[in-house]
């Protein structure tokens, strides 16, 4: 498999500054509620082909934010995250198919010690370089998991029926990748 126009061999960084790791989770079964990761790293290996690629990503549990410091401490404690315990959820790529924009990026996600294949839809964005000499590269990628597959139970039920948090939860990211020389 050929490598996506513009990308070249070699190592390629995440750079959190352009870059967002978020999710959508449905609330109350009326209303979704976003969170996001403020610091993580990631290290792309680029080869001749994408069948030599290598990804490996890691995010910082205790990072978590949604806008609210009541619910970031409970997502944060020990009914969701359990950030003492498990100080990072991390992704590493088992393969990589597609061509132009669009790309299947398939790997092992690992969220409190579980771990369990998730597939990433992948659009890439181009290659620039930036006013400063840096080549980036940028990508969007979402994919949709049962947080319950993953050890995330915690669950209150609804007056009117339901529960309080979907076990449905969409991942989206915004990547921007730096060249290294």
């Amino acid at each position: 498999m050929t490598l996506p126009h513009g990308i070249t061999s070699g190592v390629w960084v995440l750079d959190m500054s352009h870059s967002e790791i978020a999710f959508t989770v449905r609330h109350a079964g009326i209303s979704k509620v976003r969170g996001r990761f403020l610091e993580a790293s990631a290290e792309a290996r680029i080869g001749d082909s994408l069948a030599d690629a290598s990804l490996h990503a890691t995010v910082k549990t205790s990072s978590f934010d949604s806008g609210d410091a009541n619910r970031d401490a409970h997502v944060k404690g020990p009914d969701f995250f359990d950030v003492e315990k498990y100080p990072e959820i991390t992704f590493r790529a088992t393969s990589i198919e597609g061509d132009g924009e669009d790309y299947t990026l398939t790997g092992d996600l690992t969220i409190k010690g579980v771990t369990r294949p998730v597939e990433l839809e992948v659009e890439f964005a181009g290659v620039a370089v930036d006013p400063f000499g840096a080549t980036r590269a940028g990508a969007s990628a979402e994919a949709e998991i049962s947080r319950k597959d993953f050890g995330l139970t915690w669950n209150a039920v609804l007056e009117a029926g339901g529960v309080l948090v979907s076990d449905k939860v969409r991942i989206n990211i915004e990547a921007a990748l730096v060249k290294q020389s």
